[in-house]
């Protein structure tokens, strides 16, 4: 593998906010055969490759960084299985246009900061603004324009960006949700240094938590359903 390459695979490896939401898209097991499944910021690819090997029958990865839908062609390509694989560049459902799927898996940058380059990772990484709802807002007000009757969305999701706001942007949408897992990450210092300072302030002893020189932030992972064409949801 070339210099190139490794570098590529760095910028996209997984992270903890990826591995949470991977354990969800397990758990699911045989419910994923046949599905249509649409990961918005897809990274490394790694979590449409979990659901096709369970079965997935239609994956699309969608990512601003080009590099991140060639990783997750290659990847998605040695698994050697027959799901249908499409990737859009682009920035969260314009790719897709009015097309719905049954299961929706989401971990976007949302930190609150403004785009730098950390960790070895791509600028657009942990760019979620000053709020952190930069990408997380619209990509949860659009959610029902593209689940399909009886659809599920699996979204990592920091614990003071507002899950209140969430939940009342999904309940007007008629979407339900729950916390599905909840855990505690450690944060880098020198990602830290670039949070919005009136959210640190806000959050410390709260879903932030300082303890000597290590600082850690709760994490949510929600399970957001659809009502099926009967209504009841999923």
């Amino acid at each position: 593998m070339s210099s190139i390459d490794t570098a590529t695979v760095s910028a996209f490896r997984p992270s903890i906010h990826t591995s949470a939401v991977l354990r969800q898209v397990l758990l699911l097991g045989p419910r994923l055969r046949g599905a249509r499944v649409l990961d918005i910021g897809c990274g490394s690819g790694v979590l449409l490759a979990a659901a096709a090997e369970l079965g997935a029958a239609e994956l699309f990865g969608v990512d601003v960084e080009p590099d991140a839908l060639d990783e997750t062609g290659r990847l998605l390509g040695g698994l050697g299985l027959p799901a249908r694989v499409e990737t859009g560049l682009g920035h969260l459902y314009a790719p897709v246009g009015a097309r719905r799927f049954d299961l929706v898996l989401a971990n976007l940058p949302h930190f609150p900061m403004h785009a730098a380059s950390v960790d070895g990772r791509l600028p657009t990484w942990s760019d979620g603004g000053r709020d952190g709802r930069r990408l997380l807002g619209p990509m949860i007000a659009g959610l029902g324009e593209h689940l399909a009757p009886g659809g599920s969305a699996i979204v990592a999701h920091n614990a003071f960006t507002d899950l209140d706001e969430t939940r009342a942007v999904l309940a007007a949408q008629g979407l339900t949700m729950e916390i599905a897992d909840r855990l505690l990450i450690p944060v880098a210092a020198e990602k830290l240094i670039w949070m919005t300072p009136e959210i640190l302030d806000r959050e410390l002893g709260r879903t932030i938590h300082r303890i000597g020189d290590h600082v850690f932030t709760e994490v949510a992972v929600l399970r957001i359903a659809a009502p099926d064409a009967a209504g009841a949801a999923a």
